[in-house]
């Protein structure tokens, strides 16, 4: 396991009214969304890199709009569709 630590000034966590703990939080969700809308690795990573449950991680996204559904071309989700 890979560890990064970032630095925030305490005026951001002043601003935003954030301890560390809702500032790390918010630090590692950012980070997995990120990850997620760049590359090709399971919900069940970003999920452990936010420290949520897939479940949560989906909700997550969900928030952000941001899709866990990815389709090349329309065809391709119109095939899903009717299979669904």
């Amino acid at each position: 396991m890979c560890q990064i630590a970032i630095d925030i000034p305490n005026e951001v966590l002043y601003d935003t009214k954030m301890n560390r703990e809702e500032a790390n939080r918010f630090a590692r969700c950012a980070v997995a969304l990120g990850y997620y809308t760049q590359s090709g690795v399971s919900i069940g990573y970003y999920a452990q890199i936010a420290g949520l449950t897939e479940e949560e991680f989906i909700q997550y996204l969900g928030k952000n709009q941001v899709s866990i559904f990815h389709f090349d071309n329309r065809e391709e989700f119109l095939e899903e569709l009717n299979n669904a």
